[in-house]
């Protein structure tokens, strides 16, 4: 069954960092691209940041210098990274990605950022 895991959303202060994990299911080289995406109370759902199979990276304009996607294709994982965190990054976090051919979403992480 092929599927993705999120963890790692949580509380935090402005200011401050949190590490978004996501664990995917079959090879790891057919997933391509992976994304995180985000959605926070009466708002679309918006593209964060997104990362390709041999590492190339996309960001949004809100989070470019502050957010950092990676993948560790041994442990089939891909990470966000998200530093001095703003309360309006606030939102349900969803670790996406395509597998051959197909389109895939994890459950999703809630963040939280209090000012």
């Amino acid at each position: 069954q092929v599927q993705l895991v999120e963890s790692g959303g949580g509380l935090v202060q402005a200011g401050g960092s949190l590490r978004l994990s996501c664990l995917a299911s079959g090879d790891i080289f057919s997933w391509n691209p992976m994304a995180w995406y985000r959605q926070a109370p009466g708002k679309q759902r918006e593209l964060v940041a997104r990362i390709s199979s041999i590492g190339s990276t996309y960001y949004s304009d809100s989070v470019k210098g502050r957010f950092t996607i990676s993948r560790d294709n041994a442990k089939n994982m891909v990470f966000l990274q998200m530093n001095n965190l703003k309360p309006e990054d606030t939102a349900v976090y969803y670790c996406s990605g395509h597998y051959r051919g197909n389109a895939y979403w994890g459950q999703g992480t809630q963040v939280t950022v209090s000012s």
